[in-house]
């Protein structure tokens, strides 16, 4: 069955973040004509993942060479701002600093201004005196600038998206949850809750903290699990203490950035986050549990795996997240001004980490190829930056197999 007849379209996309949107947009682009539905749960775009990020554009500068995320980031940095620009999307190029202020962090951050040349990107090592030029505010024992950072708006990058994939011939359905997926040989059906079924020669997954589940739903073993992070944010009351972006040196061991100052903008800083188990796909906050998902995750391997490697580490955050004060503390590092009564509470996120079953934080993206179906099984931070170069890459998967019937 190789047809048109019989399908409601050629590429099926789960998944209205900005990755699927994104996907959708490129499909248009790269094949005018070729039919597009995207099934989306919740009723409007970027309500997960996407919508709760701290709108920073990365540059690229933290990522192994070679990598998807370093390839991605590098090139979807410049698009995410051309982007922006082309459509009046609201966006600046901030740069930014990342801040070493103890001395068994200047190797690491020796190491940055080593990956970032190796990943094409402008940098600037600063010392003190330099550091307060930048930031007058902030101490460090030496810093790097990057000057390819930035910030925008994502949620509204997501809805142009949309618009313009649509604008192309895309359907985009909100409110449309899917519940079983049949795949076949000539292609894929899928049901939603409300029973619309939607029948396609491509399948595209992605559902970002769902996406294990709809691999499983599509008969694939994804060999991998989403434990949720949740990411909590404070509101910085007195945001003429930072000028900009203010990153501590990361730990290579986590694929978390640490505590940071960011500037949207709308003016206003952003300070976190900080990462705890969340005890839901979607827990915004401590009081959301969801016991099913709660087991699903203690009852993957690599979920004890990683507590018991990381459990100092855990505890920590843990700790930032129960007392402001503690929270307060690490910040008061890069920024000694700041005091308790500075933080307010903002919004949190949920960060999709997909872990193995040996207990290894995917470090890279992940895209996996089936039978009729692409899934992205690993796409957290920067993949709101990377989101044009990612969607043109499953894109280019989609139609392939198109081409192959």
């Amino acid at each position: 069955m190789t047809g048109r007849v019989g399908f409601d379209c050629e590429v099926l996309v789960i998944g209205g973040g900005i990755v699927g949107l994104s996907t959708a947009y490129a499909i248009t682009r790269a094949a005018p004509g070729t039919r597009v539905v995207v099934l989306e749960k919740e009723p409007g775009p970027a309500r997960h993942q996407t919508g709760h990020n701290s709108g920073v554009i990365h540059s690229g500068v933290y990522y192994r060479p070679g990598s998807l995320k370093a390839r991605y980031a590098v090139r979807g940095s410049a698009e995410m701002v051309k982007f922006c620009a082309e459509y009046g999307i609201a966006h600046e190029v901030t740069g930014k600093l990342i801040v070493a202020t103890r001395r068994d962090e200047l190797p690491r951050l020796h190491a940055l201004v080593q990956r970032g040349r190796e990943n094409s990107i402008p940098v600037r090592e600063l010392g003190p005196a330099q550091i307060t030029e930048y930031e007058p505010q902030v101490r460090g024992l030496a810093a790097i600038q990057v000057g390819t950072t930035g910030v925008c708006d994502f949620g509204a990058v997501a809805k142009q998206l949309a618009e313009s994939a649509e604008a192309a011939g895309a359907s985009v359905r909100y409110g449309a949850e899917v519940t079983v997926i049949d795949r076949r040989p000539w292609g894929v059906a899928v049901r939603t809750a409300a029973g619309e079924v939607v029948r396609a020669r491509v399948l595209v997954n992605c559902a970002g903290l769902q996406c294990d589940r709809v691999a499983r739903l599509a008969g694939d073993d994804p060999g991998m699990r989403i434990v949720p992070f949740r990411g909590e944010y404070y509101e910085l009351a007195r945001p003429a203490l930072v000028r900009g972006l203010v990153y501590p040196v990361p730990d290579p061991a986590f694929p978390f950035l640490g505590v940071h100052l960011t500037r949207g903008i709308d003016g206003a800083v952003h300070v976190g986050p900080n990462a705890v188990p969340a005890l839901a796909r979607e827990g915004y906050s401590w009081s959301a549990v969801r016991p099913g998902e709660l087991a699903g995750t203690l009852g993957w391997p690599g979920s004890w795996r990683i507590a018991r490697k990381h459990w100092r580490y855990g505890a920590g955050e843990l700790h930032r997240s129960l007392s402001k004060r503690a929270f307060a503390t690490a910040v008061r590092r890069l920024l000694p001004a700041v005091t308790d009564a500075d933080l307010h509470p903002a919004a949190a996120g949920v960060r999709a980490q997909a872990v193995l079953r040996d207990g290894t934080l995917a470090d890279d993206f992940l895209i996996r190829q089936t039978p009729r179906t692409v899934h992205i099984l690993n796409a957290p931070s920067p993949a709101a930056t990377a989101s044009l170069p990612i969607g043109r890459e499953v894109a280019r998967r989609a139609l392939a197999v198109l081409a192959a019937d």
